[in-house]
């Protein structure tokens, strides 16, 4: 306890200095954090391996894709590498046609949610990882790298409603000249658009060669054995009413699906249940706080999370949507706390080698939604969120 202490002091003094962690103190924290947390799973269920998403802002497409994978592995037996880059690639059109639509009024975002990867297999198919050039490659490097790819296609996507030719035009500029009196978006700028995402991120196949089988995207999915209509989120919020459906409204949920909002204890019940019957559930939720860069994820002492916590703490920004991952089980630590293991999106990083460990209490306070199969959910849950 003591080593843990001086541990908490040390990067609590860090933090305060604003002082920029290096990779030695990285590793340092990720060795006493080692030394000091021990682990034991109580329910630990089948995942894919574990992916990297780099530079590029695309955890929603790693960690969903991750859960449909570890669906597959629950239905099946099989495991499948599927492409995030294809996703990629069908979301960030939908969601520039949807900044024209919105004639502006709209984000273009590297962000997403679970919803974008559903809606994306339901429409055009899905594609195994070795269908499309690797991630990065096409940049140059070894990993997802969007560094130089969004900024260009952010720019081309506001030329489609930006009366001059400046790439640096502002979201007011574009506001301003898509909501003037006959103002129209460019003619076939969905073409220029798309040569952007091909150009960085690789061109979609039409049909594809898969162990000896060609497939086209949408029969390919249909191959996996997945009904975009068993998945559900699930929410808890009370500036909504409960037993309800409302779009979350947070930046990257531009799909504008809606979750079914529940208190928050029912909540982490539907979440232990689906876990103890086998059914992994992909999470969305906020990282900024205590989630260490080594692999937990805890509250600080003495902080106790509940509904209204969690609603002031989302009214105003202190909690917000900024990360998807894949829980797959549940764990104690050496003091028989519970604990989540969580597969992360940022490659065989800290102690854990890609594994997150989440208090349950961390989950209460910091989880904007889960999502799921509904097949999942008890029976008298299932009935309520019939759409």
């Amino acid at each position: 306890m003591r080593k843990r202490l001086l541990l908490i002091l040390t990067l609590c003094a860090l933090v305060g200095s604003g002082t920029v962690w290096a990779q030695e103190n990285l590793q340092q924290q990720a060795k006493a954090m080692q030394e000091t947390k021990a682990f034991t799973a109580v329910k630990e269920l089948p995942i894919t391996s574990i992916k990297n998403q780099w530079r590029s802002g695309t955890c929603w497409a790693y960690g969903t894709l991750g859960y449909l994978e570890s669906e597959i592995l629950r239905q099946s037996g099989r495991e499948y590498n599927l492409c995030e880059m294809f996703v990629v690639n069908k979301d960030y059109m939908d969601n520039a046609a949807h900044f024209v639509r919105m004639h502006g009024f709209s984000q273009i975002s590297q962000g997403g949610s679970c919803d974008d990867v559903l809606d994306v297999i339901r429409h055009y198919g899905i594609c195994p990882e070795e269908a499309m050039p690797a991630p990065g490659s096409l940049v140059g490097d070894s990993l997802a790298n969007f560094t130089k790819f969004f900024p260009e296609f952010e720019a081309t996507v506001r030329r489609a409603i930006v009366s001059d030719d400046s790439v640096a035009a502002d979201l007011v500029a574009a506001q301003i000249a898509a909501t003037t009196h006959g103002a129209t978006p460019r003619a076939h700028w969905q073409d220029s658009v798309q040569a952007v995402l091909d150009r960085y991120v690789g061109c979609c196949p039409e049909t594809f060669t898969y162990k000896g089988k060609t497939y086209t995207p949408q029969n390919f999915a249909q191959s996996l054995g997945l009904n975009p209509d068993d998945y559900i989120s699930l929410t808890s919020y009370t500036h909504h009413p409960f037993r309800d459906w409302f779009v979350i409204e947070a930046p990257y949920k531009w799909r504008l699906k809606p979750s079914y909002n529940i208190p928050i204890e029912e909540l982490m019940d539907v979440l232990d249940k689906a876990i103890d019957a086998g059914y992994t559930v992909a999470w969305g939720g906020d990282v900024s706080g205590d989630f260490t860069r080594t692999g937990t994820a805890e509250l600080p002492s003495g902080v106790k999370p509940t509904q209204q916590l969690r609603q002031e703490q989302w009214n105003d920004w202190r909690f917000t949507y900024d990360h998807v991952m894949l829980i797959y089980g549940k764990a104690i630590d050496e003091f028989g706390r519970p604990y989540y293991m969580v597969k992360n999106t940022w490659g065989k990083t800290g102690t854990y080698q890609g594994i997150w460990y989440m208090s349950r209490d961390y989950m209460i306070l910091n989880t904007t939604y889960i999502f799921l199969n509904r097949n999942a959910l008890p029976k008298t849950l299932r009935k309520a969120v019939r759409l």
